[in-house]
């Protein structure tokens, strides 16, 4: 938040995605503390890319993003978020997701349930009305659109980071669909969130997007799995 309040400069990495100070301090402190906290290896975004041979070994690790939306960060609009997730065998099992500009603290272990700022998240079922479909203004891409058009007379949310996940596990959004790229580090942690609220995050293969007419035909899916051989994640939806 020091940084977030002055002029930083902004850089821009080899796959032109935007780097900030910020980034990097964030994660000198998270990847310093864990390593206090246990001796399970840590995957972060902003540490230097890990092979798949020695990655399969993992039995647990720590799963890192520590500036969830930078770009938000850069307009300052304080949708980022800290995202630090533990997995085991390829599930999340705990998961911190904290918004500092906007003072969100949302977590969850495993069968502990999920919680935001010290309340716990019930399941929310939907009742009536139009379904909120939460979705990210720069990735609303054609296959977004086409998902969309499935549900008539949705109601359209944004936000930025892996807020758009808490949403659905707070109950604040209905659906959010994510057919466009992203990196395991940026929905480990709110996955498990999502996953301890009740709710699930489900893979969805290009082919199969035009099979989708109903809820029940996106609960038929397989949930999204973690420490993959790539680690950009499929295209998936969180229901």
């Amino acid at each position: 938040m020091k940084i977030y309040d002055t002029d930083f400069e902004v850089a821009l990495k080899q796959d032109n995605s935007p780097l900030t100070i910020a980034d990097k301090e964030a994660n000198r402190i998270i990847v310093t503390n864990l390593k206090k906290l246990s001796d399970y290896p840590i995957l972060s975004e902003e540490e230097k890319e890990i092979p798949y041979e020695i990655r399969r070994k993992w039995n647990f690790y720590w799963c890192v993003d520590p500036l969830d939306g930078t770009k938000e960060f850069i307009k300052k609009n304080g949708e980022f978020t800290v995202n630090i997730a533990l997995i085991h065998q390829g599930e999340p099992i705990l998961g911190v997701v904290y918004a500092p500009a906007l003072e969100e603290l949302y977590y969850a272990q495993k069968g502990e349930g999920a919680y935001k700022n010290g309340q716990r998240l019930h399941i929310k079922k939907k009742m009536s009305g139009p379904f909120r479909i939460v979705a990210s203004k720069s990735h609303l891409n054609d296959e977004t659109k086409r998902f969309i058009e499935k549900f008539d007379n949705a109601n359209m949310l944004s936000r930025g980071s892996s807020l758009k996940l808490c949403m659905i596990a707070e109950g604040s959004a209905d659906i959010y669909p994510r057919l466009a790229p992203t990196m395991e580090w940026d929905t480990a942690a709110a996955d498990a969130i999502v996953r301890e609220s009740g709710h699930m995050t489900y893979k969805i293969e290009p082919v199969t997007l035009d099979t989708i007419e109903s809820i029940e035909n996106i609960r038929n899916l397989s949930p999204l799995v973690y420490n993959k051989p790539n680690l950009l994640n499929p295209w998936f939806v969180v229901l």
